[in-house]
């Protein structure tokens, strides 16, 4: 089993991946697998709505987006860490999920999923609130933890002085570890997965 986590930040080193590293290493111990898919400083394009995603993912094929799809085909549950911005998300991890999960959402559907947000101070709750929005609408089970899933500092190693922050981390990689495991228990015993109904596509303006 392995989980895949998006350091949403352009910095590979700072607070988001201080947070990202504490879930890994519990996932570690409880023999899960893990991999940090970093973001980087290079430009991500928004999704423009055009509706010519292929089989690759998106048609726009000139930054990082395709390539985490293709490692994301292989994943079993995923973590998505982003800074806060002005009490919101980054700019470039909502570009890159609105279009991941616009050309890839199959690829995500009843695999658990993790939203953790870092901050000098505030905007973390927000910015929580925000990312989960992703996994509610792609039947993705959300990974809950102790607390809000966040982490306070001004840097990573500012984060590392944040105790119960960390704690929160690692039971977020508990938790993690033991919805894969009771999802591949289920599915040893013959448990299909659930039906999904498609289709209605209801719109609220009548001429």
């Amino acid at each position: 089993m392995k989980v895949l986590m998006v350091n949403g930040s352009s910095h590979p080193n700072g607070t988001t991946c201080t947070a990202l590293l504490e879930i890994g290493k519990t996932l570690a111990q409880e023999g899960i697998e893990y991999e940090i898919f970093q973001l980087g400083a290079a430009p991500i394009r928004d999704c423009i709505g055009c509706g010519r995603c292929n089989e690759q993912g998106c048609i726009f094929a000139d930054d990082c987006v395709n390539s985490f799809l293709s490692l994301a085909k292989e994943a079993d549950g995923f973590v998505f860490g982003t800074p806060v911005y002005y009490a919101h998300p980054s700019g470039r991890i909502l570009s890159f999920l609105d279009r991941v999960f616009y050309s890839g959402d199959k690829i995500f559907a009843h695999k658990p999923g993790a939203a953790v947000a870092v901050a000098r101070r505030g905007g973390t709750t927000a910015s929580f609130d925000v990312l989960n929005k992703y996994f509610g609408i792609s039947q993705m089970p959300i990974v809950s933890s102790t607390y809000w899933n966040m982490v306070h500092g001004n840097n990573g190693e500012e984060a590392k002085l944040d105790a119960e922050g960390l704690q929160t981390m690692r039971n977020i990689g508990h938790n993690m570890a033991w919805m894969l495991k009771c999802f591949a228990a289920g599915q040893e015993k013959g448990i299909p997965m659930p039906a999904t109904e498609q289709g209605q596509r209801t719109n609220f303006i009548r001429l």
